[in-house]
């Protein structure tokens, strides 16, 4: 199979010694990349009962079959471990640059164990290895690191994947960034890395990658550039990234706001897409060969407020995240606090939350100005948000409490903080309401990592017979338009099929933005692209077995920790009606047909109903009988 390099780097921190695993087109085919071949390696070789703070757990920073061809937005790295925010199953992928980098430096993947003595970092470069001491990067922010990196070890083109300070903390959101602006940004990974005293992982590849028809694949990635961002979606992703939908949300009467309990916001012209292209007209960036740029770009260079633009600038996420969700409505602030979520690599939404929460445990009584280091933690009081987040990174006063992450927070705090706290599995929820588009809400109950809004796309891109979305995505049997509120055994067999598709575009490497439903290439260029880059014909069926088998593998993972059904719930607020906005007195999901919508999803996922375990016959049909509980 051309397009990979049949090399997976194990390293171990404790002993500093590394292996190479070789693997052929069989294991290439079956896993495909990202968090098929993380779950490979963890099934194998991880007890799931192991502290995700221990040497034992295991990090894999993993590409795909695609990754490294220069193809239109193939650039994603899946990074997979066992996570410290859920104690389950961890994922989170980031665009950029780093994973390319790898494929060209000559392995596939990255499987990290141990614990180094000291601080260390990964030097990789064309199939070579070095651990190089990292004492004097340690607790220095992710700027700066990346600028010594390189100069130590003399090559600008060097790619650096990395923590900064609150992940050296083990903030238990801490995440991962790529040249400064690309995050692993759910599920506290980046917490992992400093708990195993490794700073980065640096790497340059000059080897290139054999393709079976470069042509092809240039081709594919021209059409993209010049027809394919003709294509609205294209389009808008290109000229405004995420920011629309902080307006779209607005109208809607679906913006998240102080704390979930408004559901718009008075501040929506200062914070929308409109009002941050006026003030940032910046050219927006992209990842390696993508031509669809879709990454905003911010600076400010205020008395009050300096914001380096090396840093990129907040996506749709973290504007409610740092905006909405704590009632503030200026960009400076909201652009700084990206800044420094970025420089310290902290995840903006379970940041942003947890400032949330812990300001309406302040206006309830529940926190005091004293418990609160002196600050006022009051809904659109902007000039506590830049501390709290320094606070938190640093693991200072209040910030110590906060970094542990909203469930485990309110525990703490009791009388009754849990009634603040809007997580799944212990993750933060995203900026995004289920209550106007409930596969959303089956996203982030049934998401094995806890609550994310990326497992599938959203309700409100097939609302319509003559819908993109639905005119792209009829190759895997979707043919009627939805109703964004429907809970019905339709909408769960469209989350169904959508699920398993998206995570075919995650197990790839591809960025949901440069494909269908969201993005122009179409599901038959996918497989044009594919057999392009390896030079085997790998059907849509056989790539939509593979994602659903990492499903399996995933869910399999979970319920040997002790996961239940119970875990495959939402927060009570969305059971609620809205308290104002179009929708006021109006909108809760039901329970229990919410119930009946995961079990019934349960079912056509081949598991258990009431035990959300996948049967034997499921694990053997998948070819993963292997990985059974009493296997």
């Amino acid at each position: 199979m051309k397009g990979v390099n049949g090399k997976i780097l194990k390293v171990d921190l404790s002993s500093q010694e590394y292996t190479i695993d070789e693997h052929g087109e069989k294991f290439y085919r079956k896993y495909i990349g990202g968090r098929g071949i993380a779950l490979y390696y963890m099934h194998k070789e991880l007890d799931p009962s192991a502290d995700p703070y221990s040497p034992e757990n295991m990090l894999v920073f993993a590409g795909s079959i695609l990754v490294g061809a220069q193809g239109p937005a193939i650039p994603r790295l899946t990074v997979c471990g066992k996570s410290p925010l859920t104690g389950g199953f961890g994922e989170s992928e980031a665009g950029g640059y780093w994973a390319p980098e790898l494929k060209q430096a000559g392995f596939d993947a990255v499987v990290v164990t141990g614990r180094a003595d000291n601080p260390v970092y990964l030097w990789i470069k064309d199939g070579e290895v070095e651990f190089k001491d990292a004492r004097r990067l340690w607790g220095k922010v992710t700027g700066e690191v990346q600028k010594t990196i390189r100069e130590d070890l003399g090559d600008e083109r060097i790619h650096v994947a990395q923590i900064g300070p609150g992940a050296e903390n083990q903030v238990r959101y801490g995440n991962i960034t790529n040249k400064l602006g690309h995050f692993n940004g759910r599920c506290g990974l980046g917490a992992v890395m400093g708990a195993k005293n490794l700073k980065a992982l640096a790497v340059r590849g000059t080897q290139g990658i054999e393709l079976a028809d470069k042509e092809k694949v240039l081709e594919i990635n021209r059409w993209v550039a010049r027809e394919g961002m003709e294509i609205p979606v294209a389009k808008i992703m290109h000229e405004s990234g995420t920011w629309t939908a902080t307006r779209g949300n607005q109208e809607a009467g679906a913006l998240p706001t102080d704390n979930w309990n408004k559901s718009q916001f008075e501040g929506i012209d200062n914070i929308d897409d409109e009002s941050w292209q006026e003030s940032f007209a910046e050219e927006g960036r992209g990842c390696f060969a993508c031509p669809i740029r879709c990454k905003r770009v911010v600076e400010v260079d205020d008395d009050d407020i300096q914001v380096d633009s090396k840093y990129g600038g907040p996506e749709y996420e973290t504007v409610g995240a740092m905006g909405s969700i704590l009632g503030v409505e200026s960009k400076k602030v909201i652009a700084k606090a990206n800044e420094l979520c970025n420089k310290y690599t902290l995840d903006t939404i379970s940041t942003g939350m947890t400032i949330a929460f812990a300001m309406e445990c302040y206006e309830n009584g529940l926190l005091t100005r004293e418990d609160c280091d002196g600050l006022e933690l009051k809904f659109g009081n902007e000039e506590v948000v830049l501390p709290m987040i320094r606070k938190i990174a640093t693991r200072e006063g209040i910030g110590d409490l906060l970094a542990e992450g909203t469930k485990e927070a309110a525990k703490r705090i009791g009388g009754g903080a849990e009634k603040y706290v809007y997580h799944v599995k212990g993750q933060e929820a995203p900026m995004h309401d289920p209550r106007v588009k409930t596969g959303v809400g089956l996203q982030y109950a049934l998401a094995n990592y806890g609550a994310d809004h990326m497992k599938a796309p959203h309700d409100t891109d097939f609302t319509r017979e003559d819908s993109y979305g639905l005119q792209s995505l009829k190759p895997i049997g979707l043919y009627e338009a939805v109703d964004p509120l429907a809970l019905d055994a339709e909408k769960v067999r469209v989350f169904y099929n959508l699920e398993i598709y998206w995570t075919l575009i995650d197990i790839t490497g591809c960025c949901c933005f440069g494909y269908v439903p969201s993005g122009p290439v179409s599901i038959e260029k996918t497989l044009d692209l594919i057999k392009a880059v390896t030079g085997e014909y790998i059907s849509l069926k056989e790539l939509m077995d593979a994602a659903e088998r990492s499903i399996d593998m995933a869910r399999v993972f979970n319920n040997k920790i002790g996961f239940t059904p119970e875990d495959d719930s939402l927060p009570d607020i969305f059971f609620e009606d809205f308290a104002d906005g179009p929708h006021e007195g109006e909108g809760g999901i039901d329970k229990e047909d919410f119930q009946k919508a995961v079990e019934l999803y349960y079912e056509m996922m081949g598991w258990d109903p009431k035990t959300a375990r996948p049967s034997k016959a499921k694990l053997v049909k998948m070819g993963i009988d292997w990985i059974r509980e009493d296997g």
